[in-house]
């Protein structure tokens, strides 16, 4: 016999279709939205207004309220240097470091042949549009140091190379507080590649 209400039954099967979230994670998630009901309130509704207000934005496709969104609206950004990621959770995460005040281009994805996912399924066409218009100094790529990223980060480099602008790869390497013995082959690889000199 089957114990679990209805309702249950489907929000649980919703949950499993979010990554990361197995059958035992979905399951301790709605124990807690049924003892908590007015969190579950809450959430249908920024879930429904997410669902409502969000949004690519059509020139950078970063994820938008507005379009265009308010990185591409800001005077104050350096308009001639645009940083390449592959999802907004990458643009996220470069924007919270302070350091950098450019714009950014959201990929969509790295290319991925394996998965049918070449040039065309991403925003790449969009980037050199951008690029060509002219303005822009400097391009950085900061796609994922996996297997795709760095394939990206190729295909882009050769791609921009006749724009005349130039190309960056953010570096790769140590984390701060790791430990050399705990790296990889492939970090280490790449930290000693990258390295600088001390003054």
């Amino acid at each position: 016999m089957e114990l679990r209400p209805p309702a249950v039954r489907s929000l649980l099967e919703q949950l499993e279709q979010l990554p990361g979230v197995g059958p035992r994670t979905a399951t301790r998630l709605v124990q807690h939205m049924v003892r908590v009901p007015d969190l579950s309130r809450r959430l249908a509704g920024a879930l429904a207004h997410v669902a409502e207000a969000v949004r690519h934005c059509s020139t950078c496709f970063l994820l938008t309220e507005d379009d265009p969104c308010p990185v591409c609206c800001d005077e104050g950004r350096d308009r001639a240097v645009i940083c390449v990621v592959e999802d907004p959770l990458n643009a996220w995460a470069v924007e919270a470091t302070g350091e950098f005040h450019g714009l950014y281009h959201v990929l969509g994805g790295p290319l991925d042949p394996l998965h049918g996912i070449g040039p065309e399924e991403l925003t790449i066409a969009a980037l050199l549009g951008r690029v060509r218009a002219g303005g822009v100094r400097e391009v950085i790529l900061a796609t994922n140091p996996t297997v795709e990223g760095e394939a990206t980060a190729h295909y882009l480099a050769r791609a921009l190379r006749p724009t005349g602008s130039g190309v960056s790869r953010i570096a790769f390497g140590l984390p701060a507080g790791g430990e050399i013995s705990y790296a990889d082959s492939v970090t280490l690889t790449r930290a000693l590649a990258g390295r600088r000199g001390m003054d």
